[in-house]
């Protein structure tokens, strides 16, 4: 490929937009231009940091920079008009998860990109790793045998990451749509949807406040039946203490008739390790496996996972593929489970997942 994508950044108030720029640099098929953000010393440090003029709105980013692909770190309630903007004007667009506050928003950003045939991904990473790929080829080969009940675990925290991070709007449920089930739970939604090839029918939801200072939840647990008959338990909250590693609790399981799979993520290290246990009669001398995996140390976010992510993007925009492996459509999904989660809680019982 003989030519880079102009890209522009919109929202630069979260956690992740700065982290994505070493990705971009090594990239050699994404050129950033400029940044937009309301935040006069969030463009000025945006600015310092990486000799890149900036915008106070994405319009006059767009009309003058005249950006090919578009990634919006805007508060989720923002970024559906954001990123219909841009699909509008056939410009390509990437909006960190969940992508609206709304699965109605969420799904008016899929039928404006479809629309204007401009692709539209959200980076639900996970998806990416080396380690969650190695469990859906374990449970593809069937050594696993029928799978009967999931676990996943997603505690970070605590809410002060948000408010030193310059995102303190993710705590305040008319911007977010919610707590950490809308912001960290949906990485595990999409995942098990993934690596089970199935989608999720029922669920049962909790929501726990805790917290005093803001209007916001900050525990969430689901119970979730998938359509080939699984069970996904999700514990997922901002309550892990500072004292935690990295401040982060992560743990993926998955069991079944034949063995099962324990995964408990190293969030800052390389050196990641997977327990498979299985009868199949293939495991034969070796029912019990330990495997390792030593990740590329790279900077930026996610590491290696965001570095694959941007550079997957930029070749299928460029190869004219808008048939993205995570797809907008992906995350409309995965917000009609979280809503449904909401209304579980507040029914005291099992919901259906209502699909559009």
């Amino acid at each position: 490929m003989n030519r880079t994508l102009k890209v522009g950044i919109i929202g630069l108030g979260h956690l992740h937009p700065f982290t994505y720029m070493p990705h971009f640099k090594r990239c050699k098929l994404t050129d950033v231009v400029a940044a937009v953000d309301r935040n006069a010393a969030l463009r000025e440090d945006f600015t310092n940091q990486f000799n890149l003029p900036t915008y106070t709105d994405y319009p006059e980013m767009v009309e003058k920079e005249k950006p090919e692909l578009v990634y919006i770190f805007l508060p989720h309630c923002e970024c559906a008009d954001a990123a219909v903007y841009c699909a509008e004007r056939g410009i390509h667009v990437v909006v960190e998860k969940p992508v609206a506050h709304t699965s109605e928003d969420a799904a008016r950003i899929a039928a404006a990109c479809a629309k204007n045939n401009v692709l539209f991904s959200t980076p639900y990473l996970w998806r990416y790793h080396p380690v969650t790929r190695k469990m859906k080829e374990v449970i593809e080969q069937g050594y696993l045998g029928q799978i009967v009940g999931c676990e996943g675990r997603c505690a970070a925290g605590g809410l002060h990451r948000y408010i030193e991070g310059h995102s303190e709007w993710i705590l305040d449920p008319k911007k977010s749509g919610g707590g950490p089930m809308y912001n960290l739970g949906v990485h595990w939604i999409d995942l098990y949807r993934w690596l089970l090839d199935s989608e999720i029918t029922s669920v049962v939801g909790k929501n726990v406040r805790v917290n005093q200072a803001y209007e916001i939840e900050d525990n969430s647990f689901a119970i979730a039946t998938f359509a080939n008959g699984a069970t996904l338990a999700l514990d997922i909250s901002y309550t892990v203490p500072d004292s935690y590693p990295y401040g982060r609790d992560l743990y993926l399981g998955i069991r079944g008739t034949l063995g099962c799979i324990n995964f408990a993520p190293s969030f800052e290290g390389t050196r990641q390790t997977m327990m498979i246990c299985s009868n199949h009669p293939k495991f034969g001398g070796a029912p019990r496996q330990v495997i390792e995996f030593e990740l590329d140390a790279v900077p930026g976010y996610c590491g290696s996972l965001g570095l694959e992510y941007v550079n997957e993007i930029a070749e299928q925009i460029l190869r004219g593929d808008l048939t993205t492996f995570v797809d907008g459509n992906d995350a409309v999904k995965v917000l009609e489970v979280v809503e449904a989660i909401y209304r579980a809680d507040r029914a005291g019982g099992s919901v259906q997942v209502e699909y559009k």
